[in-house]
């Protein structure tokens, strides 16, 4: 039987996967969340956990054996019981046929729905919208395959009901409302009952419905931002002028500050990195101008200007070249919904752009298509790890780190960058392409 320790901030939703798991098989598992025994954002970075976990990106488990894992689907895999994981290999195929939707149909939608009404998300009609239309399709579909079901997978609790109830736990208890579950009566007579069972409840604790679709707060989201420091105002000459400035500046002091609204369970894990003015504050400055080498990108011909500036003054200390494939091409179906998915995935990361720089290609065709890309990021490591506000979709993808110097990472740099090339490594060919700038 299993047994470690599960590291991870609190309230981290991936990790309920993970501890549910373990309530339902026996494991023996120990969940360091808080100090002294894990502090987000610190012991994370530390070398001791680099060295087991080099992402540094959490959860991830450690065994009393010294067995090391991460991604969360994979711990809670680990942890579960051959009941849980699918006692047939059809029944196991089809566990991780939900593990996988809960991943791609999902978490996008409810991510872009739900992180602006907690304030970590800037709010974008457009996006919100499809994020609704998105989770509505979902929920159709899972209403129907629930209608003659109680579970996923079987007639009992398995993985891929453990893993869907946790990637909707925040739809459920922020946007959700009455009206707007009411045509999916089926999928909220399951995450109920989900949720009710007692190994739920020993880690999720009551789980409120929401009665009132949360909104956008430009308030909060101001007051989760970092604060920009404002130089002093020059001062008037003379006394008489000084006077009037101190009074007011004695009436700013006696205003007493506004009580700050109490955080809930997700604002609190949310919240739980430290907010620090850049994510990238630690490294060392770099004679690199990303801007500059984006608008040649943008103004200049790609292969006679951009990527000849792009080489000569690519910084190979502070920055990182990274080859990214989907890991689900099976799924892709429409192309148009595969670009979405690209796209999508730009849209959460606005706020990495001043230190990153893509090139994202759609290749084949409908029903038989792949997602690859370039990514150039400020460190060298992967820049996902430094917010979790960026984590959202990048586990979707397996990433290889490349040599600059090597005549791959040049020839994949000239052919994505370009959008021409053979691209033997891909076998498809090229349909459309996104930048990320």
């Amino acid at each position: 039987m299993a047994a470690g320790t599960l590291y991870t901030y609190p309230e981290n939703w991936r990790a309920f996967k993970a501890q549910i798991a373990a309530q339902y098989s026996g494991a023996r598992l120990k969940v360091a969340s808080s100090p002294p025994a894990f502090t987000f954002g610190q012991t994370n970075r530390s070398p001791a956990f680099l060295n087991n976990f080099p992402l540094g990106k959490v959860p991830a488990y450690q065994g009393d054996d010294g067995f090391c894992l991460f991604e969360s689907n994979a711990i809670a895999h680990y942890l579960s019981n051959e009941a849980l994981r699918g006692a047939t290999p059809q029944a196991a195929a089809q566990v991780l046929q939900w593990v996988s939707f809960a991943d791609s149909e999902i978490i996008p939608p409810a991510s872009a729905w739900v992180f602006p009404t907690l304030g970590i998300m800037q709010f974008n009609k457009q996006a919100t919208e499809q994020a609704k239309e998105d989770v509505k399709k979902a929920l159709t579909m899972l209403n129907q395959h629930l209608n003659t079901r109680t579970f996923l997978v079987g007639e009992r609790v398995s993985l891929a009901d453990i893993s869907v109830a946790c990637s909707m736990i925040w739809l459920y208890k922020q946007v959700l409302d009455p009206s707007f579950r009411q045509p999916f009566s089926n999928v909220t007579r399951w995450f109920v009952t989900c949720v009710n069972q007692p190994q739920f409840k020993a880690v999720l604790g009551e789980v409120k419905l929401c009665e009132k679709m949360a909104q956008f707060d430009a308030k909060k989201f101001a007051e989760m931002q970092p604060k920009k420091e404002t130089p002093p105002k020059k001062e008037k000459a003379g006394k008489e002028a000084a006077k009037p400035q101190e009074k007011k500046e004695k009436k700013k002091e006696e205003k007493k500050p506004a009580p700050e609204e109490e955080m809930d369970d997700c604002d609190a894990a949310l919240a739980a990195e430290p907010k620090a003015k850049d994510p990238f504050a630690h490294l060392p400055k770099s004679a690199f101008v990303m801007d500059e080498f984006k608008r040649k990108y943008s103004n200049e011909d790609t292969l006679t200007v951009a990527i000849p500036h792009f080489w000569e003054h690519f910084d190979r200390e502070g920055y990182s070249v990274w080859y990214t494939q989907y890991k689900y091409p099976e799924e892709l179906t429409l192309t148009f919904k595969s670009c979405n998915l690209i796209t999508g995935m730009f849209q959460r990361l606005d706020k990495l752009r001043k230190n990153a720089f893509a090139s994202v290609i759609l290749f084949g065709t409908n029903n038989d298509s792949s997602i690859s890309g370039i990514w150039v990021f400020r460190g060298q490591d992967l820049a996902f790890t430094l917010s979790q506000d960026w984590q959202i979709d990048y586990e979707s993808y397996d990433w290889r780190k490349l040599d600059p110097n090597s005549e791959e990472c040049k020839t994949l740099v000239k052919e994505y960058f370009a959008w021409e090339g053979d691209f033997k490594h891909v076998g498809k060919a090229f349909n459309q392409g996104k930048i990320f700038k």
